[in-house]
């Protein structure tokens, strides 16, 4: 039972409802029959607006119908004419992009030796699909700032179409996405409604909302963006309140935080290592681990902080038990522990500390490409775009903490890793051929 579910293991029947197949059916026509910055719109409706989950049922194989839609989006990039690496990914192959292949690569091939039979390797090529094909499908697709803002306006329409349905959730406890394959009845605690849109868990549609909005902070700086990005920027909080959890409010007020310190940003270098001189006496004096704060932030009255703190002290102190290739046995450190609800302590459990150390140097990458963006730029415009885009970073870092993605929310991340290859790609002469004889267009044209 316990490896069924370590494997996804579901339904043996195909599972379709009848909105979601003529959704997918339309997305797949508009993806073969649209240039470029079509694409990305009907991918994002689809993949954020349907729940995951509905598969068809072929031969002993599971076919979900998020990874058709990746699938035809590939093909279709790919089978552009034209085509080559340099032409569909902004700024060509960067360390982000080689953190994020090795993380995945690492992660398969261990977590395949855990278990050393076909159900985990038919799970990892499931892994990759979804991570490697996503992420690349989104460096493929947003290549340039008008790429970065289309995408941030269709997420604004998205998350408005989702906020209203969580509302519906507080005040009715129906779920409308459960008419489309979601979970019908909203989960509760303690006595609280937690909205969960149309992702899997009350934890990622928290998230989701929380990590956007230093992002929908782009739009806000286009003076006729700026209805659009107020539209976001209600919707995501909106987003974040109804999922009633601890994770997504903090990263939530992280992300605020960052875009606060913006006056300070020629003094982060002091700032960072104040932080971490900071914790470094408060890990000498408590009398617990410094992790172990954690246990002490309930911003909801009913989280599972010490859940949280204790996970990751036991990760810590089972090092030599993952750090090879990961182990399948968290869930006997202690008690509750099998719900690995830390994207960190989930990549180290799964991959080992070969994929955490990769997974680790995307976010490190991330910065690094942002900075070096930053240095020597006049445009106070282009320089505050760069600074969003780092506090949305700031804001994953701090919700991996508490939340591991591993529905449709990945989405949303994978499109951030690529915004900031595009956004901090060298300005150069090199352009980006659109699909099927579209303009170029110049990488930094109108940064």
């Amino acid at each position: 039972m316990h490896e069924m579910a370590k494997f996804g293991a579901g339904a043996t029947d195909s599972f379709v409802t009848p909105v979601t197949l003529l959704a997918l059916v339309v997305t797949v026509i508009l993806i073969m029959l649209l240039h470029r910055k079509g694409i990305i719109i009907a991918i994002f409706f689809f993949l954020l607006l349907i729940p995951l989950g509905q598969q068809f049922y072929i031969g002993g194989v599971h076919l979900f119908v998020h990874r058709i839609i990746i699938l035809v989006g590939l093909i279709r990039v790919m089978s552009s004419k034209g085509h080559n690496q340099r032409q569909h990914f902004a700024g060509g192959w960067n360390a982000v992009d080689t953190s994020f292949f090795l993380y995945v690569l690492i992660q398969a091939i261990a977590f395949s030796l855990q278990y050393v039979n076909i159900d985990a390797i038919i799970n990892q090529i499931g892994f990759i699909w979804d991570t490697l094909g996503g992420y690349f499908l989104m460096r493929s697709l947003i290549v340039d700032r008008d790429d970065i803002e289309r995408a941030l306006k269709c997420v604004s329409y998205i998350f408005a179409l989702l906020a209203v349905g969580m509302l519906v959730e507080q005040i009715y406890m129906i779920n409308l996405f459960g008419y489309v394959g979601g979970q019908l009845v909203p989960d509760m605690r303690d006595g609280s409604v937690r909205s969960l849109g149309s992702f899997r868990h009350t934890l990622t549609a928290g998230a989701a909302g929380a990590t956007a909005i230093p992002l929908f902070m782009f739009l806000w700086y286009r003076i006729n963006q700026r209805t659009i990005a107020a539209l976001g920027m209600i919707s995501a909080t909106i987003m974040t309140i109804t999922a009633h959890s601890s994770g997504p409010l903090l990263a939530y007020a992280a992300g605020i935080i960052a875009l606060l310190v913006w006056p300070l940003r020629k003094h982060m270098r002091i700032i960072r290592w104040s932080a971490a001189f900071f914790l470094l006496m408060l890990h000498l004096v408590m009398n617990a681990p410094v992790w172990f704060l954690i246990a002490r932030i309930d911003l909801t009255g009913s989280s599972s902080s010490y859940q949280r703190a204790n996970l990751m002290d036991q990760f810590i102190k089972h090092f030599y038990e993952w750090w090879l290739i990961g182990t399948p046995d968290q869930g006997n450190w202690g008690w509750d522990l099998w719900d690995v609800q830390n994207q960190y302590v989930s990549v180290g459990v799964e991959g080992g500390l070969g994929a955490l150390i990769c997974f680790i140097a995307i976010i490190i990458c991330g910065y690094s490409m942002i900075g070096n963006a930053s240095k020597g730029i006049i445009d106070e415009l282009q320089e505050r775009c760069l600074w969003v885009i780092g506090a949305a970073l700031f804001s994953y870092m701090i919700v991996f903490i508490g939340v591991n993605l591993f529905d449709q929310s990945r989405l949303l991340w994978f499109m951030l890793l690529a915004i900031i290859s595009t956004a901090s790609a060298p300005v150069s002469p090199t352009t980006v051929g659109d699909i099927e004889n579209g303009p170029k267009m110049d990488i930094h044209r109108n940064w």
